[in-house]
């Protein structure tokens, strides 16, 4: 009797209906994922944690990098009393950009007035660098006659020091100013002729070779195959020689004089204000950073547009 009535239990559960296995058995990603999308609240708590996180895993090592800069800043300027420390260096850039634009002589002007001279003299130098140095880097890279010619001369005078030039500058053009701007020129075109013309140098030979079948115009030749060929290399020298004018800038208004950040800090050095000329190395190099991102930003949209036509 006990056989019987478990042969009839083991019927009655295989006939009945089998229950829904993912209510009991689903992962516990599924169930998190209906629960939060069921829940603004928590599906906002997410993203905003993992964003959180991404910010963290960024930050935090230049944070750490920052620290340790500051940390032995402070014990170099407690073995020099002399040299600031990250506070009073901090004080006198509050002091300093709290009237930038003052006037009290012609030499004595706020900082920004300074920030604004040596930028224009990068602007005027570099580009009439890039005035000159495109078209003769493009010239160099297809004509082979006058890549031999030039070769040396660009070997030779390549190398020089930038603050060579100066004398060369002050006897030339008599003035700070202008001998200020040619060292940026002289300094600044090598690496737009070097980079334009190793660009055209690497075109390929078949795509000339189907320009002189379908005896394309010079113009075209430039304008559809070697200017987009060689818009790379030509935009890694623009901003190798943009950094190149910054880097000489400071020195030749050192040597010079007059107005220009250069100047100021060599002035602020000579007045025994140490805390200005880290204010002013700061500066230098803010204002580079700057100009390289705002560089690498235009080079990937001029890139894209390239790309996309």
């Amino acid at each position: 009797m006990m056989n019987t009535d478990a042969n009839v239990m083991e019927i009655d559960s295989a006939l009945e209906p089998a229950k829904p296995a993912a209510a009991s058995s689903a992962p516990d990603s599924v169930k998190e994922a209906v629960s939060t999308a069921s829940n603004p609240s928590t599906e906002f708590l997410h993203r905003f944690s993992a964003l959180l996180a991404s910010l963290l895993k960024v930050s935090i090592p230049p944070l750490i990098g920052f620290a340790l800069f500051l940390f032995g800043w402070t014990i170099l300027s407690h073995f020099r009393p002399t040299l600031p420390n990250p506070l009073v260096t901090a004080q006198s850039a509050f002091e300093l950009f709290a009237h930038p634009f003052y006037i009290e002589s012609a030499n004595d002007q706020g900082i920004g007035w300074n920030i604004l001279s040596s930028l224009g003299r990068v602007g005027t130098g570099f580009g009439m660098a890039a005035l000159i140095g495109i078209p003769l880097g493009f010239i160099i890279g297809r004509v082979k006659f006058i890549r031999d010619m030039l070769s040396p001369i660009i070997s030779i005078l390549r190398p020089v020091s930038p603050l060579a030039w100066l004398p060369i500058g002050m006897v030339v053009f008599q003035s700070a100013n202008p001998a200020s701007i040619w060292v940026i020129f002289i300094s600044s075109i090598w690496p737009i002729i070097l980079n334009t013309s190793a660009g055209v140098s690497q075109v390929p030979q078949d795509y000339l070779n189907v320009a002189r079948v379908l005896r394309l115009s010079e113009w075209k030749v430039f304008t559809k195959i070697l200017l987009p060929s060689s818009l790379p290399y030509l935009l890694t020298g623009i901003r190798l020689s943009v950094g190149v004018a910054w880097l000489v800038i400071v020195a030749a208004e050192m040597v010079s004089g007059g107005k220009g950040i250069g100047f100021w800090v060599w002035d602020e050095y000579q007045n025994s204000q140490y805390a200005h000329i880290i204010v002013g190395i700061f500066v230098v190099g803010i204002l580079g950073l700057v100009i390289e991102k705002l560089l690498i930003l235009l080079t990937k949209l001029i890139s894209r547009g390239e790309m996309t036509s």
